[in-house]
């Protein structure tokens, strides 16, 4: 049952509709109708400014932490189970039940899990995503070569003694994941229409009600 307890956990973390909720309450718009339609962070700087992707940002990771720390409270010596609850954070982001099971893709989220999995690992991550991006100007390389990079991070780093292999296996399955929901974007890539971020966040901050 601890399986199921941690897994409700992450779910119920993750499944909070930051993006939708912010948008609809101070912006007066439903964040599926604009942009790349997905209630990602990035979509809310396109779309409505840089204080409501600042926020949506920091709750989306805190989506992602709050779960894993819970979890490795009540479950301290079943690292299994913690896995669990980051996994269904992330599943809970992407197919949140509150907006019929859309979502974004779980970047954030995934580094909220990460940071609190293993936190200087994780920032190397951003490190790399951060670079990537000041290169390319395109998120979704960024976060996709960010996701890529954190297995080697770990297994390299291997401080985690006997969970390395674990978390590692667990970095890459996410890894995976979030290449996979990155699946359009690379569809643009390879024709050349991938939007890259615009260098200021559209004047929407004063728009607020």
């Amino acid at each position: 049952m601890d399986w199921l307890y941690a897994s409700l956990i992450g779910y119920f973390f993750g499944s909070i509709p930051t993006a939708w909720l912010i948008c609809k309450i101070f912006y007066k718009i439903n964040i599926f109708e604009h942009g790349s339609k997905n209630m990602g962070s990035t979509n809310v700087y396109r779309t409505v400014g840089s204080k409501a992707f600042a926020a949506t940002l920091a709750i989306d990771v805190l989506k992602g932490m709050l779960p894993v720390l819970l979890s490795a409270k009540i479950w301290p010596t079943h690292p299994q189970v913690i896995f669990a609850a980051a996994a269904f954070a992330m599943i809970g982001h992407t197919l949140s039940f509150w907006v019929k099971f859309k979502g974004g893709k779980g970047v954030a989220t995934g580094l909220g899990v990460f940071i609190a999995l293993s936190g200087y690992h994780a920032l190397y991550a951003l490190a790399v995503f951060m670079i990537v991006l000041l290169a390319t100007r395109m998120v979704s390389v960024s976060s996709m070569i960010a996701a890529v990079s954190l297995p080697f991070f770990l297994w390299y780093g291997k401080v985690l003694g006997d969970y390395t292999i674990y978390i590692t296996i667990f970095a890459a399955l996410v890894a995976a994941f979030v290449v996979f929901k990155h699946k359009s974007n690379i569809q643009r890539i390879l024709k050349g229409t991938e939007s890259k971020l615009p260098l200021f966040a559209p004047k929407n901050d004063s728009n607020q009600n």
